[in-house]
């Protein structure tokens, strides 16, 4: 029987028609990341056919959800429809024609990723016209010891990758919560910067619309304008903002941030109603606290998942790939789920805050909870590292590591082979015939779904590798790094223009020149919904 027969069908026409009634779908381009960043419609969430079992009972957790899967003609789509199904989703279709019939229909197609919320951040400018200085005025500024402060939006790690000098770490949801104690003179100018726009502008926005009395401003082009400019920047910083926030300042910062939720027609919830919601599984619904990860590890709302409101705002296809489902933030302060909240109100998202919370309702510790539905890895053959080793001095073992190849490239065991699990059957042919495999990746559960895989293919005995790669070096076992192996291309992460030290120049003026053209790809397309207060 073929996929095609097997699965519904649903047109370029039916689906963009669902993205305008603000119907529940799901449109997921199951190929790596670094294809889809190639070429996807505005709306669709990547999610690897690799990584299914791991991603999709926490991203999509209703699995009744309409999900119409996609990809550019490897056959993917079809083995990702398969394997939703054998997950227990119950309506799942193929894109008639895949990311082709799209084209081919006149859809319109975007670059990057994360592309609605970077739209939307250009959309936000161009409609408000947020204030912005170039790095040489902010460097001037800098230099000659104005009364100004930088403030960084994005997460601490990308902070610390890189930085302006002097700037301290302040994520988009806690710029509103924390700027009046961070500059508390109102003539204090306050720049707020990330590496590219979208978290400048935003989080510059936020203070705008939050009525804070300082100027404020975004560095235009975050630190791509700063290195273009051929402007230092610092490594390894660690400046952060004081977690504790003067009770004055926070009952004024959450008064601001109610009224800038309420002109954005934010709707408000409880806790039991949430949960009743989540419960009766007739909607998708997301439910995040919206805080720091460590204030969500100490003690949060049952059910609520983490997810910083910043990142929220800037990764809405990652966090919450179903459109048209509910969207429910909380937080402790009555300020970062009401801003949060604002600018996904604005994003054409269904989105509520819960009020009436208290200390008491934070009771439930450490990470999040397991997802409803994740799936049981099957039954694996395993060995020890120490086992490992001991195979390791004869020949006829090949190790695999199916973790992401950035992991792989900053360590693996020695002599393992980066394999990306969706492009098996190819990476095979790149292999030595041995007598038999070991599979890995950092915790050994993605290897785990991997392992019957590579049974089948093979023919040969497959063992799991206890405890993954981590194992491997808990027990102080050596390891290797660099591309010493690579089975599988290295597309399983698209490679950002903003991030790291070393981007080109040429990738870092397109990136910019792209962004300047999205408003306009947002005209073209018309299923966004946006609008900006």
């Amino acid at each position: 029987m073929s996929f095609a027969k097997e699965f519904r069908i649903r047109s370029f026409k039916d689906v963009r028609r669902a993205l305008l009634e603000r119907e529940e779908i799901a449109l997921v381009d199951v190929r790596e990341e670094d294809l889809h960043a190639r070429s996807h419609p505005l709306f669709a969430a990547n999610l690897s056919l690799s990584r299914l079992e791991l991603e999709a009972p926490v991203r999509l957790p209703r699995r009744d959800v309409p999900v119409v899967v996609f990809d550019d003609g490897e056959g993917l789509a079809e083995r990702a429809a398969r394997r939703l199904s054998e997950l227990g989703y119950t309506d799942v279709a193929l894109l008639e024609g895949g990311l082709q019939g799209w084209r081919e229909a006149g859809g319109e197609l975007f670059q990057d990723v994360n592309v609605p919320s970077k739209a939307f951040g250009e959309l936000v400018e161009s409609e408000r016209h947020t204030p912005s200085l170039g790095a040489p005025q902010v460097l001037a500024l800098l230099d000659h010891e104005a009364d100004v402060v930088v403030l960084d939006a994005r997460r601490f790690d990308e902070y610390q990758t890189m930085n302006i000098p002097g700037s301290i770490s302040v994520p988009g949801a806690e710029l509103v919560l924390r700027a009046r104690q961070l500059a508390p003179n109102p003539s204090t100018r306050i720049i707020v910067n990330c590496a590219g726009r979208t978290r400048s502008i935003i989080g510059a926005q936020s203070l705008i619309n939050a009525g804070v009395p300082n100027p404020v401003a975004a560095l235009r082009n975050g630190t791509i304008g700063w290195t273009l400019a051929g402007q230092a920047l610092a490594h390894g910083s660690s400046r952060r903002f004081d977690p504790i926030v003067d009770d004055t300042l926070r009952l004024a910062a959450a008064d601001s941030a109610r009224g800038v939720a309420d002109r954005a027609t934010v709707s408000r919830t409880s806790r039991d109603e949430a949960r009743r919601w989540a419960d009766e599984a007739v909607r998708t619904v997301y439910r995040f606290d919206v805080r720091t990860p460590e204030e969500y590890e100490a003690g949060h709302v049952p059910g609520f998942r983490n997810a910083p409101g910043g990142q929220l705002v800037q990764e809405t296809d990652m966090f919450a790939p179903v459109r048209g489902a509910r969207v429910i933030l909380a937080d402790n302060d009555g300020v970062r789920a009401n801003m949060t909240a604002s600018w996904l109100a604005q994003m054409n998202v269904e989105v509520y805050v819960v009020d009436g919370l208290g200390n008491a309702d934070f009771g439930e510790k450490g990470p999040a909870p397991t997802a409803r539905h994740a799936p049981t890895p099957p039954a694996v053959d395993e060995i020890t590292p120490t086992g490992l080793v001991a195979l390791l001095q004869s020949p006829g073992t090949a190790v695999l590591d199916f973790t992401t190849s950035a992991n792989y490239v900053k360590r693996h065991i020695p002599g393992a082979w980066f394999v990306i699990r969706g492009q098996l059957d190819e990476a095979l042919h790149k292999l030595p015939d041995e007598q038999r495999y070991v599979v890995t990746c950092g915790s050994s559960l993605l290897a785990r779904f991997a392992a019957p895989e590579l049974a089948a293919l093979t023919g040969k005995p497959v063992q799991v590798l206890s405890g993954g790669t981590s194992a491997w070096i808990e027990t102080g076992l050596v390891v290797e790094s660099g591309e010493t192996r690579l089975a599988s291309p290295r597309i399983d992460r698209y490679r950002r223009p903003y991030e790291g030290t070393d981007s080109a120049r040429e990738a870092m003026n397109a990136y910019l020149e792209w962004e300047y053209g999205l408003v306009a790809q947002l005209g073209r397309d018309g299923t966004h919904g946006f609008r900006v207060i």
